[in-house]
């Protein structure tokens, strides 16, 4: 059976060759930078991430990613700078990318916690395609390369990001240049374009009492082809110690796709998200999602870690950052 869903990964991943999903992380409350590169500075202290994500273990060939970055406030916080490394393989494709971040950052009241920042984010991306992994309806097709093609082109992100200590609005794009990039007009061999991408999001908190929080976010994704994603999250605060929350993954009808099945299932992953502070300027967090769709009846679900680390200054707004 496994045999059978891997050759539908790779059916999907020829469907997608010229339209690559970026990879999806189920904390993506904790991983801004990610998302959005307005976000740089944010925390205005020097702040380390890693994210790693396993997403349906146990089948062959399914997303495996990693992402790394680094961000701080400088300048009186009036400029963010932030750099982010990313990486993820699926199947027969893969893409490393890397990216500089920058975001201009207006402080909108004498508290200076209401700031609107613009960012944007200039980088390479790596796109590979092992050809050895694909399986040809006809042999001797000449489109598919015998060993590992990849591409490397430069590319471009942007986004802008309000947030003061109780609510947060973010919206990005991403992939903006690599499609329209010349060394993608050859049909020659297959290749994977990156199309562009967008993210709308937002969260609030609200102050049960001295010792909980609770905090609703949503995260809606789409790149104009496949399905747009919404996920749904609500976290509880203990004790400026703990996060404890869960996320619901469906899709949505914004608009007609054409190319999209009408069968498929809008109800994609439910799941459970935890972050915990080991110390300050220390947090680990873990998540974890169950397939709603087909593919719950064969993988062990998606598992996801994260690990962050602050450089605390005297400036430092921990703990109100809860974004």
């Amino acid at each position: 059976m496994k045999k059978v869903i891997l050759t539908v990964l790779l059916n999907f991943i020829g469907l997608c060759l010229f339209a690559q999903q970026n990879a999806q992380f189920g904390q993506y409350v904790f991983n801004g930078l990610y998302v959005n590169p307005a976000y740089a500075g944010y925390k205005e202290e020097l702040y380390m991430q890693a994210f790693v994500r396993a997403q349906w273990t146990g089948i062959q060939g399914a997303p495996q990613t990693l992402s790394l970055s680094v961000d701080e406030a400088v300048n009186e916080e009036s400029l963010g700078l932030g750099l982010l490394v990313s990486k993820d393989k699926i199947g027969a494709q893969s893409s490393l990318n890397l990216s500089g971040n920058f975001a201009y950052r207006i402080k909108l009241d004498r508290t200076e916690t209401n700031v609107l920042a613009f960012g944007v984010g200039v980088g390479v991306m790596q796109m590979g395609l092992n050809g050895s992994l694909l399986d040809p309806t006809e042999a001797g097709d000449n489109r598919i390369p015998t060993g590992y093609e990849s591409r490397i082109v430069p590319d471009i992100r942007a986004g802008v990001h309000y947030s003061n200590e109780k609510f947060y609005f973010g919206f990005s794009a991403n992939n903006l240049l690599s499609q329209y990039l010349s060394v993608f007009k050859d049909n020659s061999l297959l290749s994977i374009t990156s199309k562009p991408h967008f993210y709308l999001s937002a969260g609030m908190v609200f102050p049960m009492n001295n010792d909980f929080m609770f905090k609703p976010s949503f995260l809606l994704k789409d790149d104009l082809n496949g399905p747009t994603s919404l996920d749904l999250n609500a976290f509880l605060m203990i004790k400026e110690k703990l996060w404890l929350g869960g996320v619901y993954r469906t899709s949505v009808k914004l608009y007609p796709k054409s190319d999209l099945q009408r069968d498929l299932r809008a109800r994609s992953a439910i799941g459970l998200i935890t972050e915990f502070f080991v110390r300050e300027n220390l947090r680990i967090g873990y998540g974890y999602d169950y397939s709603l769709n087909k593919l719950g009846s064969y993988d062990y679900g998606s598992h996801e870690i994260s690990i962050g680390y602050y450089l605390q200054t005297a400036k430092s707004r921990r703990p109100k950052c809860y974004f």
